[in-house]
């Protein structure tokens, strides 16, 4: 680094280091352009498989008495049709757009954790494989894709159908819950320079607040699924009213993460919609605060609304009040958004294009969606139509309306970005009326046989009911529909083929992604942006030549290294430089071991799941190995005259924030453990002459004290070493202590009574084997921190490994003490 190097050269050394090669070293990659790209690729692949089953209701619905498929398939087919539509295509889709897109946006240089990115695109892959080759098997989930209990409980399903879908969904699950913490913490840490959250494009604001969601909103599923499967492979009666459990509290774990994920589907769509609509309104977008403001109420107000999922379960009447006025509240937000879309579009030059077509299709579609959302918010409107195909039309017109037609939007407007090439639009017009007449044909109908009373889920009906005519208009609609993705597919590929190369931002847009060559470089940018205004009001055209020129940060390489820079959350302020992993294969083979978790779980091997857990814990202490110094290097140069040091010496930096994250997912899906069992107390029935678990009162203080003596051992360490002192023994302290309140847990576990005998003692067993894992957990990372520092990695600068040996034992502390009142409450001591 003598001199600033010629751009040619410059491009050269770059992509040395960032290139991933091709052939079989591809499935190393860690890149995140090609990795949204694959999630993006295999979303798609299950929306034409979740189609394709879509087409077999609709075969089987088009006529009475139809004897298309009999009715034990007609189950596996539209369980696996709701299952594959709402966790293999439109959570992954938004999250591959996201992971492709965000960097570009942000003016960085890739994601905060890349390896991290590869993982859950093969959880993901390997999760949906599972559920597919089940279904191709015979043996796919047919509970519908809410898995209500009892239906979906082991005396009413007895064969693997919905461990099928518990196991892979939460496998599936691993890879939403690690792309939402790698998305929050890019998009608070990975800016370009100067970048506050002020001057964020709102497409960034979006995609932070569904991803806080996604931290918060998927736990309380994830614990649903394992307290189910726990009941189903183990008969631990969670759900089983005659031993205190009660099938509702299925429902409220489900839904607490069903209504957020309506929402968390809708704002990223939104996003999209607040960053081409300017574009082509040929004007910035109206009233930007108040959209930012519009969003996070939207975030907050969505786990308010779960409740109007179960009006008709017998939910207290002021209960039904407050959650009827909090559906229509949310109502509120939304159209906050619409009319900045709407004025934003009335005070500009609309430029009509193919992206427009599919906007106007949004709002046609969304808002009819929307109406009939605040019907059935009503209490009694939604007690005549619960259950009914009213339901199921509200659902695709806001699902379908909010999330489809705006990602077709984005898809036309930024597929010239992926490819380097515009569109021929030959078949994009005829394609976009087939999409919207064959929907609307399809769905709308479905608002009258539902006020027809033609109920959901039913694979045959009479035919003196008049739904006949109804139901095969709806059929040749959905005909229509297929044809128009199809055509979408066509325009697509002649795309790829036959498009036209252009350069730098073909649509005049003010945004960072076309700043960049296209197809975009590895490296994304040659040099970082410095933004000193809203970054939805940049230039793309002048400033992309001097980023590639090397003139802005981080304009050379250095030591082989791939760099990028991180800020402070707030203002933007460089904080450090971020020295991203290579590529490497440890995430496959994680993934793989994760994945003979599962499935030793599902062919009913338990035996061996301990064994991969194991592997699995091993392959990803192996991760870190690679990174960090070994040595203080203090600040270096970045560019543009300033200095700032590497991320292994700021206490600020993204792995510290992520793990921190981590922590808050994890509370909540402790906290939904808590509460249901609360709720189990409060509400199911034959808890009056309930057997209470056996918990010694001086064990439960050993293994309290034991784990705040861990957390206190490890805070010890870190304010040591912070001082620049040993902290050999602060770590091994709490590798000791969390060892002693690991064994107490599971002392207490194996002599607390039997816990398939009474809902009391088996949740008493779970949380007492919650606290007990992260024990040891708390131990593990103690002593990788130990061993870190014994390899010389972790010094008073270089204090990563302590903070995150303090924050996990600290937290194994924490939950140590809830854990064990609950415990002692379930035994009548409390």
């Amino acid at each position: 680094m003598t001199g600033k190097p010629s751009p040619v050269r410059l491009h050269k050394d770059l992509e040395t280091i960032w290139k991933t090669p091709p052939g079989i070293a591809r499935l190393s990659s860690v890149n995140h352009t090609i990795l949204g790209k694959r999630f993006m690729l295999l979303a798609l692949i299950f929306f034409a498989i979740g189609g394709f089953l879509s087409m077999l209701i609709r075969a089987q619905l088009a006529t009475p008495h139809s004897a298309f498929v009999g009715p034990e398939i007609y189950n596996q087919i539209f369980t696996m049709h709701g299952t594959v539509m709402m966790f293999l295509f439109a959570i992954p889709m938004l999250e591959g757009f996201a992971i492709y897109m965000l960097p570009k946006l942000l003016g960085a240089r890739d994601l905060a954790f890349p390896r991290v990115t590869a993982y859950g695109f093969w959880c993901y892959f390997f999760g949906g494989s599972i559920l597919v080759i089940a279904m191709l098997a015979g043996v796919a989930p047919d509970s519908g894709w809410f898995m209500y209990t009892p239906l979906s409980s082991r005396p009413y399903t007895a064969g693997i159908n919905a461990d099928v879908w518990l196991l892979g969904i939460t496998f599936v699950e691993i890879s939403a819950v690690t792309a939402a913490i790698e998305i929050f913490v890019s998009i608070l840490k990975l800016r370009a320079p100067g970048m506050s959250l002020a001057r964020m494009p709102l497409m960034a604001w979006y995609m932070l607040v569904t991803a806080g969601m996604m931290i918060v909103g998927f736990p309380p599923l994830i614990l649903g699924s394992i307290l189910l499967e726990l009941e189903r492979a183990f008969d631990l009666p969670f759900f089983d009213p005659t031993r205190g459990g009660d099938s509702l509290l299925w429902q409220h774990l489900f839904w607490l993460f069903g209504h957020p994920e309506v929402y968390i589907i809708f704002l990223p769509a939104a996003g999209v919609l607040s960053t081409i609509i300017p574009v082509f309104a040929q004007r910035q977008i109206l009233g930007y605060r108040a959209i930012i403001a519009a969003i996070v109420a939207m975030g907050f107000l969505s786990f308010g609304l779960w409740v109007h999922h179960m009006f008709t379960v017998g939910i207290p009447h002021l209960a039904l009040a407050f959650f009827s006025a909090a559906s229509a509240l949310v109502a509120i937000p939304t159209a906050i958004q619409i009319f900045a879309w709407i004025g934003t579009l009335a005070s500009g030059r609309p430029r009509w294009d193919i992206p427009m077509l599919y906007v106007f299709g949004f709002f046609f579609v969304f808002v009819i969606g929307g109406l009939t959302g605040v019907m059935l918010a009503m209490v009694p409107f939604n007690t005549q139509a619960h259950d009914s195909y009213f339901v199921v039309a509200h659902l695709h017109y806001v699902l379908v309306g909010g999330f489809v037609f705006p990602m077709l939007a984005g898809l036309y407007h930024w597929l010239p970005h992926i490819t380097g090439r515009q569109s021929v639009y030959r078949l994009s017009i005829p394609a976009f009326w087939l999409i919207f007449i064959g929907f609307n044909v399809t769905f709308f109908l479905m608002h009258l046989t539902g006020l027809m009373g033609m109920p959901r889920r039913i694979s045959t009906y009479p035919s003196n009911w008049g739904w006949d005519w109804l139901n095969l208009l709806s059929s040749v609609g959905g005909f229509i529909l297929t044809m128009g993705f199809s055509l979408v597919l066509v325009d697509m590929i002649l795309q790829f083929r036959f498009g036209r190369r252009f350069r730098r931002d073909p649509w005049r847009a003010q945004t960072l992604e076309w700043a960049m060559p296209t197809p975009p470089t590895d490296y994304n940018f040659a040099s970082l942006p410095r933004v000193d205004m809203r970054a939805d009001a940049i230039e793309p055209a002048p400033l992309g030549p001097v980023l590639a020129s090397g003139e802005g940060y981080l304009g050379f390489a250095r030591n082989n290294q791939q760099e990028t820079l991180a800020v402070d959350m707030m203002t933007g302020v460089i904080e450090h430089i971020v020295i991203l992993p290579r590529r490497t294969y440890l995430p496959l083979w994680t993934a793989l071991a994760t994945g003979g978790f599962f499935v030793s779980l599902l062919l009913g091997h338990y035996w061996l799941a301990p064994f991969f857990a194991l592997l699995v814990t091993g392959l990803i202490l192996l991760w870190p190995a690679s990174l960090g110094f070994r040595e203080d290097q203090g600040p270096v140069p970045i560019g543009r005259g300033e200095t700032a040091p590497f991320d292994a010496e700021s206490t600020s930096n993204a792995a510290i924030l992520a793990n921190r994250t981590a922590l808050v997912t994890n509370a909540t899906l402790f906290s939904s453990l808590l509460f249901g069992g609360l709720f189990l107390i409060v509400v199911a029935p034959n808890w009056d002459s309930a057997p209470a678990p056996l918990v010694p009162v001086w064990l439960s203080i050993l293994a309290v004290l034991a784990a705040v003596a861990g957390g206190a051992s490890a805070f010890f360490a870190r304010a040591t070493n912070r001082a620049g002192g040993a902290v050999t023994g602060g770590l091994a302290g709490a590798v000791l202590a969390q060892g002693i309140a690991t064994a107490a847990f599971l002392a207490i576990m194996a002599g607390m009574g039997n816990p398939t005998a009474h809902a009391s003692i088996a949740i008493a067993f779970v949380t007492l084997g919650y606290c007990a894992l992260h024990s040891a957990i708390g131990a593990v990372i103690a002593g990788h921190a130990l061993w870190r520092k014994h390899q010389g990695y972790v010094s008073a600068r270089r204090a990563t490994d302590p903070e995150l040996a303090f924050l996990w034992n600290g937290y194994a502390g924490i939950t140590a003490v809830f854990g064990a009142a609950m415990a002692l409450l379930l035994g009548g001591i409390l």
